[in-house]
């Protein structure tokens, strides 16, 4: 992979270019184009995020610091700033969402053998949330939600294994997370973890009709009725009880015919109670328990990928900017995922990123500059929570 090359090409080694093709053609991205391909689009603004770049012309402005190595990054000519603007602007932003899907089959085939986390459990499992991405009015009017709010919603279904992004989406940002649902496309035999935000019984009764394990949170008012209890061992810790039930609601036990399984939770550690729901009736209540738990890495990403790649501020003011920044986003982290992977390289995502982002420029093999640097964190509680995802 080295050969005295830059780092930054040596990252853009994991890019097929041919399935890059396919994704720019499918939405005539160069059509009408003669000068400034999508694949230098793409390595500008992978650049960007790679090194923490803030704006469009922070980007133009580094690339065009160092302009006598840009034919060996990729680039044919020095960028200007209008140029990379009007290609955000104008390609459609569904080319780098259908190139983060190739980006993501390739990762969860590579952490396919790896463990879902420290769950005692031999499936896939998923974790879906949403995060809502404030945007300033005036700037981003496309984006009102209210006389005074804009945003858009990412969704996401996170694997568990290696903690790999397999679907995400786009939404106004009064979406209701449930529609999420009807975009996925489930795994049989899988486990899918979601919030309350995700209770809608129809929904679920396709789900289970479809061979694919649910487990998600109770409202406090939704209506059942006990067929029987299950034995609970009292030395299990937080497992209050074990029920099987049916719905009892006028429209709830039409949507969902089936019976399901109530587990009562305490945590330990804050008192608070819980009531999960599944169509799991074999699986220990506590790993049902544990599995709800390890929806909290859904969360962890959207706050890593927050702090630690560059969509804290936009570089474009459209929704076809906004979303192609955020899908870029997204290709960044999924390429130092694989690159991980196949260099067998054993640091979080974190720490690569930080060093890569001093040495794209360097020309030492990523393998050995990766894993003989030596990173200084300093043990800041934020921090400290952040390598809770070692991935």
């Amino acid at each position: 992979m080295h050969q005295g090359r830059y780092v930054f090409s040596q990252v853009m080694d994991v890019v097929v270019r041919y399935q890059l093709n396919q994704c720019v053609e499918r939405y005539r991205g160069e059509y009408r184009v003669k000068h400034f391909s999508c694949w230098e689009q793409f390595l500008a603004l992978s650049f960007g995020q790679l090194s923490f770049r803030e704006s469009l012309r922070d980007i133009v402005v580094c690339l065009g610091a160092h302009h006598e190595k840009l034919y060996h990054l990729g680039f044919g000519k020095i960028i200007a700033l209008s140029t990379l603007a009007k290609a955000n602007e104008r390609r459609d932003w569904r080319i780098w969402r259908d190139y983060a899907m190739v980006l993501i089959k390739e990762a969860l085939t590579l952490y396919a053998n790896d463990p879902p986390g420290d769950l005692d459990i031999d499936a896939a499992v998923y974790a879906i949330d949403s995060t809502t991405i404030e945007l300033c009015l005036n700037l981003f009017p496309w984006a009102k939600i209210a006389a005074e709010e804009a945003s858009i919603k990412l969704h996401l279904a996170l694997s568990l294994q290696g903690n790999i992004p397999s679907f995400f989406d786009f939404s106004r940002g009064r979406e209701a997370d449930v529609k999420f649902l009807d975009r996925l496309i489930f795994e049989s035999g899988a486990y899918y973890v979601m919030d309350r935000g995700y209770l809608d019984f129809d929904r679920l009764y396709s789900i289970h009709s479809a061979g694919v394990f649910f487990v998600t949170r109770a409202k406090k008012n939704f209506r059942y009725r006990r067929l029987y209890s299950r034995f609970v061992d009292p030395n299990t810790p937080g497992i209050r009880s074990d029920q099987i039930i049916k719905l009892d609601g006028i429209k709830t036990k039409e949507a969902y015919p089936n019976k399901l399984r109530r587990i009562s939770y305490v945590d330990a550690e804050t008192g608070q109670r819980y009531a999960f729901l599944t169509n799991d009736f074999e699986t220990p209540a506590q790993t049902i328990a544990d599995l709800y738990k390890h929806r909290w890495q859904v969360e962890l990403f959207f706050k890593w990928i927050k702090q630690h790649l560059a969509i804290k501020s936009f570089w474009g003011r459209s929704a076809n900017a906004v979303k192609t920044q955020v899908c870029i986003a997204i290709c960044a982290y999924l390429l130092v995922a694989i690159m991980k992977k196949k260099c067998g390289i054993r640091r979080n995502s974190y720490e690569i990123l930080q060093i890569l982002s001093v040495s794209l420029f360097d020309k030492n093999p990523i393998t050995k500059l990766i894993s003989e640097y030596q990173l200084q964190i300093n043990e800041t509680p934020l921090q400290k929570q952040l390598k809770l995802w070692d991935c």
